[in-house]
């Protein structure tokens, strides 16, 4: 981000910690019940993830909107003016979470619940960004694009 953030939100995901934690725990046990290191595989590929999309980070400046799982390995950015316009959405219980396709031309980045903004871009391209605080969100980004209009 360079400019002045307007707007900074993280969103955890207490659902998935505790699976995780619960499938890890498991998994320990299994490597201390039989000797054997076999699951410590898996056992690391939890962790991973676990670290890596323990949160989503929304934040907002004068030029971009960004979004950052975790310590921010994962992450995505778009320029305000390659936006054309945006809106809180309500996403089906079947996308899911994380980040994938929905549709067929649609993005989802999300790590709890089914409220988002959705971003529609200049070249047709459709981005949802999971959020608690879709109206907020929405009205700030509408705000900017209006000020950045001609």
């Amino acid at each position: 981000m360079k400019g002045t953030v307007i707007y900074k939100h993280s969103q955890g995901s207490g659902l998935a910690a505790i699976v995780l934690g619960a499938f890890a725990v498991w998994l320990g046990y299994l490597v201390y019940r039989s000797h054997q290191p076999g699951p410590l595989a898996p056992l690391t590929v939890l962790l991973l993830a676990a670290v890596l999309f323990w949160r989503l980070t929304v934040e907002l400046d004068d030029e971009f909107i960004e979004v950052r799982f975790g310590p921010g390995v994962i992450q995505k950015k778009w320029r305000l003016t390659e936006i054309e316009s945006c809106g809180p959405v309500r996403n089906r219980w079947w996308h899911g979470w994380g980040i994938h396709w929905i549709g067929k031309k649609t993005w989802l980045f999300n790590i709890s619940g089914l409220d988002a903004v959705e971003l529609c871009m200049k070249d047709g391209k459709t981005f949802r960004i999971g959020t608690n605080e879709p109206r907020k969100l929405s009205d700030l980004i509408q705000g900017r694009l209006r000020q950045s209009a001609p």
